[in-house]
C-alpha cells in the first residue's frame, strides 16, 4: 500500500494574494503545520484568479483551494478553476468566496442557471443565487449544524461546530435546484440558512461560507484543512503511480 502521507502534493490557492487578509497569512501557517504534525506535505502555488482563466491554469495539480478575499479580480478566472477541479475530481476547497463562487459554478453550468449572478460582483443583475446577507456575518462566530453521513460531519467529528466568519453575502434563491442536480448542502446554522455544501461522489469536493482558516491559532489546522491535505496526498499518490505504469 502507497504511504499518502509521504507524498508531496501541489496545491493550486486560487485567489489574489493580499497580506491584508488574514486568511491569506494563515495559510503559511497551516502548511508548516499539516508538515509537522500529520506529514502532509503541500507544496503550494498561489494563482491570480485573473492567470486563472487560462484553460489549464489547474490541471495538474493534486488539490485547489479557493480562499477568501472576494470580489476577485476575475469572476470568470475563479470559476473556471472550479469547475475543471469539479470536472476532472481534483480535490477541491471553497472557503467563503470560494463557497460563493462553487455555487455559482455549479449553477449555471450544472443546473443550466446562466443567469444567476452574485450581488457583490454584478449589482445590477436581475437574478441573485447569491445576494447581501440580511445581517453580516463579518468578524462573527456562529454555530453550523452538521448533516450526518456527510463529509463535513465526518471530517469535523461532531453534530455541531462554531465558526468564524468573514463574509457579507450569502445563498439564499435555486437552492432547491441546486439540490435537484446533485449538490448536497450539509451544514446550515441555527436558522436554517445555508453554509456548507459538498458534491458527492467527487473524490473531495467541500465548501464552507466560514473560514476554517480562522481556526485557533492556525498551529492546529481545521478538520477541514486536513481533510483536503490528505486528499491532495492521495491523489498525488494515484498520479505518481499512474505515471510509473
Amino acid at each position: 500500500m502507497t504511504d499518502s502521507a509521504a507524498q508531496i502534493a501541489k496545491v493550486a490557492l486560487v485567489g489574489d494574494h493580499s497580506p491584508h487578509v488574514v486568511s491569506h497569512t494563515r495559510v503559511p501557517l497551516l502548511l508548516d503545520a499539516l508538515a509537522s504534525r500529520d506529514r502532509l506535505v503541500l507544496d503550494p502555488y498561489w494563482v491570480p484568479s485573473g492567470d486563472a482563466e487560462a484553460e489549464d491554469a489547474v490541471r495538474g495539480f493534486d488539490a485547489v483551494w479557493v480562499v477568501p478575499g472576494s470580489p476577485y479580480r476575475s469572476e470568470a478566472g475563479v470559476l473556471s478553476a472550479i469547475r475543471t477541479a469539479r470536472e476532472e475530481g481534483i480535490p477541491f476547497l471553497g472557503t467563503c468566496g470560494g463557497f460563493q463562487h462553487a455555487l455559482l459554478e455549479f449553477a449555471r453550468n450544472v443546473c443550466g442557471l446562466t443567469h444567476v449572478a452574485h450581488a457583490e460582483n454584478e449589482p445590477g443583475a436581475d437574478d441573485f443565487l447569491i445576494e447581501p446577507l440580511a445581517c453580516s456575518l463579518a468578524g462573527h462566530e456562529d454555530t453550523v449544524l452538521l448533516e450526518p453521513d456527510s463529509l463535513a460531519h465526518s471530517l469535523i467529528g461532531a453534530e455541531r461546530t462554531v465558526e468564524r466568519y468573514s463574509c457579507h453575502y450569502g445563498p439564499s434563491r435555486h437552492l432547491d435546484t441546486l439540490r435537484a442536480h446533485g449538490l448536497r448542502f450539509t451544514g446550515r446554522d441555527g436558522a436554517g440558512a445555508v453554509r456548507m455544501a459538498e458534491l458527492p461522489g467527487h473524490p473531495f469536493f467541500l465548501t464552507s461560507l466560514f473560514q476554517p482558516e480562522l481556526h485557533g491559532d492556525g498551529s492546529r489546522p481545521h478538520p477541514m484543512v486536513r481533510g483536503l491535505a490528505r486528499a491532495a496526498a492521495e491523489h498525488a499518490a494515484r498520479r505518481s503511480e499512474q505515471q510509473r505504469v
